[in-house]
């Protein structure tokens, strides 16, 4: 659909993860969050957004709008 972006979330790490499972600190881990203030861009899917929910209380998220190529 020309003129539409593809939608995409941009998470940030706002809270340590220590002191939370170790299930919780993978999946931090899967989203390529490794260090406090880490950015990481995912597509705006399912599955990501199910990992999302998971930590949810550790991260900051936004949508964020990119162009077709």
């Amino acid at each position: 659909m020309k003129g539409e972006g593809i939608r995409r979330l941009r998470i940030t790490l706002v809270k340590s993860p220590i002191g939370y499972s170790q299930r919780q600190r993978r999946t931090l881990r899967t989203l390529g969050l490794r260090h406090l203030n880490d950015v990481a861009e995912w597509p705006d899917t399912p599955v990501v957004r199910g990992m999302i929910q998971k930590v949810s209380h550790l991260v900051h998220v936004e949508e964020v709008e990119r162009e077709a190529s």
